[in-house]
């Protein structure tokens, strides 16, 4: 998607290892312009994977999957890093390192609003080691959900995320594919010839 791309190129910042900084337009401060077309262009991608809710981690990955969900016409559940008290005691919860934190997070959601049954379509600020989507996956798998797509704003292909979710034979869209970011550069998939 190119008006992503040319933010990521006019306003990211490759902090090195791997880390790309987009907190000026999607992950602190949020464009909710951008975040619209972004949205509207995933649920183009998604419309017949007959989705009956998306779901999403805190909080970075809450804006893309709100419009996503908004033009699919469904809810959004978005797992929690921290279980609030008005969350009932039985929830389901797993484990996932957190490669921006440099820690383990947990993602928990409430089985009210998860359950056996749903077709989950997953959206997601970003595809890099598949680690939070695969919690994600996790979650849904546990609530007896099938799964039925994943999407997400930005790809790492380098660090092998799809590979580790191809296995789960659904489809999987990604609006900006970065192939490296070696040598303080960013490049995309669609910039090689």
């Amino acid at each position: 998607m190119r008006a992503l791309k040319e933010r990521i190129l006019s306003e990211g910042k490759n902090l090195g290892g791997g880390i790309l900084k987009v907190d000026g337009f999607i992950n602190h401060q949020v464009d909710p312009a951008l975040m619209d077309a972004c949205g509207r262009e995933l649920a183009r991608r998604f419309k017949d994977v007959r989705a009956t809710k998306v779901l999403t981690a805190e909080i970075s990955g809450i804006a893309p999957a709100l419009i996503t969900a908004m033009c699919l016409g469904l809810p959004v559940v978005y797992a929690r890093k921290h279980k609030p008290i008005t969350m009932p005691d039985q929830v389901f919860l797993t484990l996932s390192p957190s490669h921006t934190k440099g820690r383990t997070v947990e993602l928990i959601v409430s089985p009210e609003y998860l359950a056996d049954g749903e077709r989950v379509l997953i959206i997601d600020d970003f595809l890099a080691s598949g680690a939070t989507i695969l919690g994600l996956v996790r979650l849904a798998q546990t609530a007896g959900a099938e799964l039925v797509g994943i999407g997400t704003l930005i790809e790492k292909r380098f660090e092998g995320g799809r590979g580790v979710l191809a296995d789960l034979g659904i489809q999987i869209e990604s609006l900006a594919c970065i192939i490296s970011m070696e040598d303080e550069q960013i490049i995309f998939e669609d910039d090689q010839a």
